[in-house]
């Protein structure tokens, strides 16, 4: 009789101890879940303060890129009086090549889907002006490459497809606030 009385008093410490244990299990774990949620947002804080502005530097190259690589600036600038349509071709193409390039590393900073655009208008870009120059007679001066150009451009059916890509980068910005 001696050992059940023993055995039951165990039983009652062993239970209580086993829902003392419980409780304070599931209350530290709240606790410590709470503080690496606490944690995890503030490491977020302070990774936005160091990469925000470098996102937001990226979207203002890409934009300019965007804008540089629109023909009506593009031939604007790189126009030479003189110069053949096949000369004009080329510095074209090397132009839009090497500020692709310079640009190129701003892709870690922006959307997936604002570099595919990007991407796009370039190889659209090069596309257009050696399809042109094709279309040319072989010793066309540069200022027919111009407006020829310049004249498909304005007779597309759709919007301006520099302006389309210039809304797409702008909502992407937009979405980072």
């Amino acid at each position: 009789m001696n050992e059940i009385v023993y055995l039951l008093d165990l039983l009652k410490f062993v239970v209580a101890g086993l829902i003392v244990f419980f409780v304070a299990w599931f209350v530290v774990k709240e606790f410590v879940s709470e503080k690496l949620n606490f944690q995890t947002q503030e490491l977020r804080k302070a990774g936005l303060q160091y990469t925000l502005p470098l996102r937001l530097q990226a979207y203002e190259r890409i934009v300019l890129f965007l804008e540089r690589l629109n023909p009506s600036s593009l031939l604007i600038r790189l126009h030479v009086s003189g110069m053949s349509a096949a000369e004009m071709q080329h510095i074209i193409v090397a132009d839009i090549r090497a500020e692709y390039q310079h640009n190129i590393s701003q892709q870690i900073y922006v959307s997936d889907r604002a570099w595919a655009v990007v991407k796009k208008m370039k190889d659209d870009t090069i596309a257009m002006v050696n399809n042109t120059v094709s279309a040319l007679p072989d010793n066309a001066p540069g200022i027919d490459l111009s407006k020829s150009i310049l004249t498909h451009l304005a007779g597309l059916e759709t919007e301006n497809p520099y302006n389309v890509a210039l809304t797409i980068v702008k909502k992407d910005i937009q979405s980072l606030f």
